[in-house]
């Protein structure tokens, strides 16, 4: 039977404790730095040679998938009650409200180092420590809504220009299409500046801190802004019925992709799955 992932703003006080619960014991066991470990190795780039699977590719959004569903996993066998939440974006939009509380991901850092000091996740509470990451820095750090140069989050009308594409992604299936759902949700732009950053990037920016590099994950609101990215490609695929991802077959030969995208038939590397596979995932969760 399918469990249900829900909105993080109607979480009930017993919910969000069991949550956070399970994640510090993931952490503790050791296993949550291996999911860090997992992001940085596959973040790969445009500019970098080989296979891109996790970013800047058609398969940002199955690798997400079934990267959110081996989390979920771990936290489930931990109690088995708990599924991830999702954050809506679009709606809780402020430094106050969800999931910014003291109950369950805490608030943003201080002004002078971005340190989280609030909440579950700071550093003094002593359950979550960073031991893998870009910099040296042991704590969580947080920059909601970049005070010194402020961004706001994506809008509505915003995610509603990535899902009114009827076409999942187009060649040359990188960070350069300027059509095609899956990079208008991602959210890479041409330009300089904030106007660059749309939707999916544009939150990791807003978040700042621990969520601006390949480390991301450092950071719970990880999660909980991939499950609202992944309740995208849900909502985008029952808008647009009958529409699969691309590219359906591998680029041609001599095509500069050939080798470093994942067609909807091929291993979406580190799993033994492809994309086809993850396309519906209903008989395991659903959104509420």
């Amino acid at each position: 039977m399918a469990y249900v992932r829900k909105d993080a703003a109607t979480l009930t006080s017993g919910e969000k404790r069991r949550f956070v619960n399970a994640l510090l014991e993931v952490k503790r066991r050791g296993e949550y730095d291996e999911f860090v470990r997992m992001h940085l190795a596959y973040y790969a780039s445009d500019g970098e040679r080989g296979l891109r699977t996790a970013h800047m590719a058609p398969s940002f959004l199955p690798w997400h998938r079934r990267f959110l569903l081996d989390l979920e996993e771990a936290l489930r066998r931990v109690d088995d009650s708990v599924t991830l939440p999702y954050w809506d974006w679009t709606r809780d939009r402020t430094t106050a409200s969800a999931p910014w509380t003291e109950d369950l991901l805490g608030g943003n850092g201080r002004r002078s180092d971005h340190r989280v000091m609030t909440g579950p996740f700071a550093h003094r509470q002593g359950g979550w420590a960073i031991r893998v990451g870009v910099t040296d820095g042991e704590f969580l750090t947080r920059d909601l809504g970049r005070r010194s140069d402020p961004i706001d989050l994506p809008a509505k009308s915003e995610l509603e220009w990535a899902l009114k594409d009827p076409v999942y992604d187009v060649a040359p299936w990188d960070s350069t299409v300027t059509k095609g759902f899956r990079n208008k949700l991602e959210g890479w732009g041409a330009g300089r500046g904030s106007a660059s950053w749309r939707n999916h990037n544009r939150v990791h920016r807003w978040v700042g801190g621990a969520m601006l590099g390949a480390a991301s994950v450092n950071d719970p609101v990880f999660w909980l802004h991939h499950a609202f990215v992944d309740l995208q490609w849900y909502r985008w695929q029952r808008r647009h019925r009958g529409a699969r991802y691309l590219p359906a077959a591998p680029p041609d030969s001599g095509d500069a992709q050939r080798g470093r995208v994942v067609a909807r038939r091929e291993q979406l590397p580190p799993w033994d799955v492809t994309p086809a596979e993850l396309e519906d995932v209903g008989r395991i969760y659903r959104y509420g």
